[in-house]
């Protein structure tokens, strides 16, 4: 029978003539050959007359293929006007290969579905499969997607487990959709608010009416994150498995037979994953393959057992060694041991560095954009301000993005004033972070203000600080005298003292204080970190500098902090000292010697 419609419709346009030449030519057939091409014969002209005088799709005319105006990534107008996505680009392949042409009709969904049956348009391409829908009025075609519907609701919102939780809620659907027909069938039919789109329904649902939306998962996050609809989330994943693709008016099986061929056509030449990867790919969670994580796993776990494997031979290679050598080399290895673990430590605080300078500078430039758009932000709403008002004025009280006007008209200004705020305070933060994680270009000194350092030192600290005490305080003497130093190492030794002082305080009511001050008299510039801590033991202050020393090796500590800082201090004529007492806290005092003259400390 195939073989009978497609010779039907070819000879729909021959002239007669040509007609009895191909009656001539089945004398040399077979006995069922001409059996089935008499049969198209007496089809075409038992028909073929009335046939004539119809256009048909694809042929005479282009096929009309009908779709939603604002489902995307499925189907959608594009910001100019023009069908888009992945059934616009999959219908315009299938018409290629198939030699089709195809003419698209984009309009809400209820008025496609029945044009469909009112025959304006040829076929739907993206609908969703259920068993009423196939024995009623459409035939579908092999799907081309599955579609995964989803609750949506508005942050806060009660959370639901599954349709059936919907029952005495007010639920937004898409007019005419599979959720509509379910939902009404469930008997929810008096509680559903209709819209033409999803993309209206996820709007009317984040301006605080109805109580619910349900909708396809892709489609939904692509609108919430396209509209800015930051108020809504998903809170019921997959309530509906559904398959989806190409429908036509029951009956019509020769147009549908064309573009079922077209995409198994398409799907073996791979057209149809390229379309599918460009539209729908980078938009689903979907879990890595066994393979791909077995083939990570082995990439790190080969690396890690062959680490092992080598420090276990170090190891016992090394307890041999120690085990022959006489006491005489006992300090030389522990020497040795000394050096190693130093470079280690460097070596990490190198690999650090390079992270938050990479960290930092993708923070930047998202944080650009907002402190770019908040002042745009800020007029518009200056400019909305006063039409807001004049309606508040003529109408009353009203929500505006959920929240009732006569409150929104004080928060929004304060909000946007509070945005920039903090936009700002991420772009000093940031640039403070870079300064401090770039590599030092040899280690010279220059002029530097101590204050300065300290400044950024703070900052970095910033969250440390709070999170230890609720009494900071920082105090630093105006015109200070400028010290010859490295800008980074000044502020690394600084990091140092304000952090071994956070971890001191037992609780948030005991305080930290920095000074920096000026001895006149001494040409001095001295900077003061205090603690009300726990306090240093007396027996273990004289070894607070030493490498490796520290009180904290359960909680991570490495004993390098404080002998680090000490050395930087030393190289540019510092001194580092400490005053402590158990249970009364901690002062740490640095003396920078003021620059005298250009080259002298």
């Amino acid at each position: 029978m195939q073989l009978v419609t497609r010779c039907a419709l070819a000879l729909t346009n021959l002239s007669m003539q040509l007609v009895t030449r191909c009656a001539l030519a089945l004398t040399n057939l077979s006995m069922p050959a001409i059996t089935r091409c008499v049969l198209a014969l007496w089809l075409l002209f038992g028909l073929g007359v009335q046939a004539s005088a119809q256009a048909i799709p694809g042929i005479t005319r282009p096929v009309v293929v009908g779709g939603d105006r604002d489902y995307p990534p499925y189907e959608f107008l594009d910001g100019s006007g023009q069908p888009a996505g992945f059934n616009v680009d999959l219908s315009r392949a299938i018409g290629e290969v198939m030699g089709l042409r195809v003419e698209f009709r984009l309009g809400s969904w209820a008025e496609m579905r029945q044009a469909l049956l009112d025959g304006e348009v040829d076929i739907l391409e993206g609908m969703s499969f259920s068993e009423e829908r196939a024995a009623g009025e459409v035939d579908f075609a092999p799907p081309s997607a599955v579609v995964n519907h989803a609750i949506f609701a508005r942050k806060g919102e009660r959370v639901v487990r599954n349709l059936d939780d919907l029952a005495g809620s007010k639920v937004i659907v898409h007019r005419r959709g599979y959720m509509h027909d379910l939902l009404a069938g469930k008997g929810f039919e008096q509680d559903l608010l209709l819209v033409d789109t999803p993309a209206d329904g996820l709007r009317l649902l984040a301006s605080g009416q109805g109580d619910f939306a349900v909708v396809a998962m892709l489609p939904g996050n692509y609108i919430i994150k396209d509209n800015k609809l930051d108020n809504l989330a998903v809170v019921a994943r997959s309530v509906a498995t559904l398959r989806y693709g190409f429908a036509v008016k029951k009956g019509n099986e020769a147009l549908l037979a064309r573009f079922s061929e077209g995409l198994a056509i398409l799907r073996g030449t791979g057209q149809y994953e390229a379309l599918y990867n460009k539209w729908l790919g980078v938009l689903e969670d979907r879990p890595l393959p066994w393979t791909t994580v077995a083939r990570y796993a082995a990439a790190v776990a080969v690396p890690l057992l062959a680490l092992l494997g080598g420090t276990v031979l170090w190891s016992r290679s090394l307890r041999r060694q120690v085990a022959q050598r006489t006491a005489s080399l006992t300090r030389a290895l522990d020497e040795l041991s000394r050096n190693q673990r130093q470079l280690v430590q460097a070596d990490k605080m190198a690999a650090l560095g390079i992270l938050v300078s990479g960290v930092a500078h993708e923070i930047n430039n998202p944080n650009g954009l907002i402190l770019l758009n908040i002042p745009i932000l800020r007029k518009a709403q200056a400019d909305c301000a006063r039409i807001l008002e004049r309606r508040f004025e003529a109408e009353g009280d009203f929500l505006l993005g959920g929240i009732p006007y006569s409150r929104m008209r004080h928060e929004l200004p304060r909000l946007l004033e509070e945005m920039q705020e903090g936009a700002l305070r991420i772009k000093r933060i940031v640039n403070d972070l870079k300064d401090f994680a770039r590599r030092e270009e040899g280690s010279g000194r220059a002029l530097i203000d101590v204050a300065d350092a300290s400044r950024k030192a703070v900052r970095l600290l910033d969250a440390a600080i709070r999170k230890a005490t609720d009494h900071f305080c920082a105090d630093y003497d105006p015109d200070l005298p400028l010290v010859w130093g490295h800008s980074q190492r000044i502020e690394q030794v600084i990091v140092n003292l304000v952090l071994n002082a956070c971890q001191a305080l037992p609780d948030r009511s005991k305080a930290v204080t920095v000074t920096v001050g000026h001895n006149e008299a001494a040409g001095q510039v001295v900077l003061t970190v205090r603690d009300e801590g726990s306090g240093i033991a007396p027996e273990h202050l004289p070894h607070v500098t030493d490498p490796f020393f520290t009180t904290k090796r359960e909680t991570g500590g490495t004993g390098l902090g404080l002998s680090v800082s000490a050395g930087i201090l030393k190289e540019y004529g510092a001194v580092l000292s400490f005053t402590s007492a158990p249970g009364q806290g901690t002062t740490a005092v640095v003396v920078f010697p003021v620059a005298r003259e250009e080259g002298t400390p």
